[in-house]
């Protein structure tokens, strides 16, 4: 399985979350499904709805913000095909706390950002039976 994106949206993307550091940023993913291939076309960016002094290792949506943005990606014909989120100083995998909250069929980007830079990205994806990830080919497209 693979999450084609492109450059443009991916550094979009990468200073959103450095902006975010210390705390964790994030945003959902828009675009479509092509086979086994998830297109992203743009994206989304969330304010964090954590309490400030848990916003250094937890990323929440208002669910208020998730269906406008699904209504809005209805209306172009688009859908939500994931989500992105940073990791403030830890590696970018995910956590027992993305494990319990994610859902399946959708790409999960997790960034690592180390002292304020990305330091690396990976691409998940969570298994039907909720199990598990398992990593995703991250397409960056020019």
């Amino acid at each position: 399985m693979t999450t084609r994106i492109s450059e443009a949206l991916r550094d979009q993307i990468f200073e959103h979350l450095r902006g975010a550091y210390p705390n964790e940023g994030g945003g959902l993913l828009i675009g479509s499904k092509d086979g086994d291939t998830l297109v992203v076309e743009d994206i989304a960016e969330a304010e964090n709805t954590f309490p400030t002094e848990e916003q250094f290792h937890r990323m929440g949506l208002a669910p208020t913000f998730w269906a406008s943005v699904e209504d809005k990606a209805d209306e172009r014909g688009l859908q939500i095909v994931g989500f992105y989120h940073s990791h403030p100083d830890h590696p970018a995998q995910p956590s027992d706390y993305d494990l319990t909250h994610a859902f399946p069929n959708l790409a999960y980007i997790i960034v690592s950002v180390q002292d304020g830079q990305v330091d690396h990205v990976n691409n998940w994806r969570l298994r039907e039976d909720r199990s598990q990830f398992d990593t995703d080919e991250l397409a960056v497209v020019g």
